[in-house]
């Protein structure tokens, strides 16, 4: 049964697509271009405009319906606890995303990450042009997700509470039964094209190195998110991070903060003390949903290897600022599926980065490939934050609550 849903997984079949992309892309490449070929060229060029078109209307769709309703769902509480929770998530995945940007800019250069188009073949025009403009811009679905979540939260208004929570249902069933489905065959015909054309086999190399180093980057942020959790609440951190094994290996057999919750949980339940029951069963689950930080430190990263790749250049310091500054909120509401964070934040990579087609498809594809480590990050990373929230309440008085009681 574990071996059907392997071969099921969103992983899987990315997997597949990118490996029969880049065989008919090379197959392509290296026959004569008859008219079948050229035909075959022009079906996938279309296919993948017209599929990039579907999921850039979705984008603005899943900001709203996903960051409103999360925004409701903490600012109804007006807990302190729930507050100082919320900015830790916060800092953490931002400045997961500043330290990756500054590694980017450090080591992608000293890889050999070629642009020259030399050699390179040319694409054929689309067969015909159909745009689906988005029902707002991304930087509109932003501010109304934040202007509406936080209104209908101070005004406690429970009939557009109600409905978002509906809308964010809908959202996520499009996301879901629709654009997660599609990805493989989009990524089939931007892995074929980008095959065509000489891309693949020119930075193969530099997509495992890139993958590596993110690994690696986990390892290193969690050890800081430990060490600082350590430093602040006068505990023991190893005595935390030692129970999360069971966590971070069932994180990367799910590719899932909700599927892995069960398991965090009881990871977190062996790690009392230092931790306190209460804020264990407060911080765990809450984080599970809003703390990204292996996630977003991912995206930083892959995001300037992509543009240094397709583009030839690395995005602007400012823009890159810009960013990491924006893609720290929309973590907080990605959807919870696999590549929810990209998914989430793919008006960001088109609207400031400039992504194309052919970048938000390398984007989605290496992203779904190393997704289980990132959520496998995120998980763990959860456990120094539940650290911290233990310190600020013994710091500030905060006495435990028995553990039936719900502190949001």
């Amino acid at each position: 049964m574990a071996e059907g849903k392997f071969f099921k997984s969103l992983p899987f079949r990315l997997i597949v697509g990118v490996a029969l992309g880049i065989v008919i892309g090379m197959i392509l490449s290296s026959t004569d271009v008859s008219s079948i070929s050229r035909g075959i060229l022009n079906v996938l060029v279309t296919f993948r405009y017209i599929a990039s078109q579907f999921i850039n209307f979705c984008v603005p769709l899943i900001i709203i319906g996903f960051i409103a309703p999360s925004i409701t769902r903490l600012g109804g509480s007006a807990s302190r606890m729930l507050g100082v929770a919320l900015i830790l998530a916060y800092v953490s995945s931002v400045l997961a995303a500043f330290a990756s940007m500054v590694a980017g800019y450090v080591i992608l250069p000293f890889l050999n990450i070629s642009s020259s188009t030399e050699g390179m073949k040319e694409l054929p025009a689309l067969l015909f042009r159909l745009d689906i403009p988005a029902v707002m811009s991304v930087m509109s679905a932003l501010v109304l997700s934040i202007v509406v979540g936080l209104t209908a939260a101070w005004v406690k208004t429970k009939a557009i509470i109600n409905i978002l929570e509906e809308f964010q249902k809908l959202v996520l069933a499009i996301v879901e039964h629709f654009v997660i489905p599609l990805l493989p065959v989009y990524i089939f015909a931007s892995f074929s094209l980008l095959s065509y054309e000489g891309t693949i086999a020119k930075q193969l190399p530099v997509f495992i190195s890139i993958i590596v180093i993110v690994i690696i980057g986990h390892y290193i942020w969690l050890a800081l998110l430990y060490g600082v959790a350590g430093a602040y609440s006068k505990k023991n951190p190893f005595a935390v991070l030692k129970n999360y094994g069971p966590a971070y290996l069932t994180a990367i057999g799910t590719m899932s903060s909700a599927a892995t919750l069960s398991v965090a949980l009881e990871c977190a339940k062996k790690s009392e003390p230092p931790l306190r029951r209460d804020l264990t069963n407060f911080g765990i689950p809450l984080f599970a949903n809003i703390h990204l930080c292996g996630s977003v430190l991912t995206e930083t990263f892959f995001v300037m290897a992509v543009s240094k790749i397709l583009y030839g250049s690395f995005p602007e310091l400012s823009t890159m600022i810009l960013f990491c500054i924006l893609l720290a909120v929309f973590a907080i509401g990605a959807p919870g599926v696999p590549g929810g964070t990209v998914v989430a934040s793919l008006g960001l990579i088109i609207s400031v980065l400039g992504f194309d087609e052919a970048g938000t498809a390398l984007m989605l594809t290496i992203f779904a490939l190393q997704d289980s480590f990132g959520t496998a990050c995120n998980v763990t990373g959860d456990g120094a934050l539940t650290l911290i929230l233990t310190g600020y309440a013994e710091k500030h008085g905060i006495e435990e609550q028995p553990a039936e009681v719900d502190l949001g």
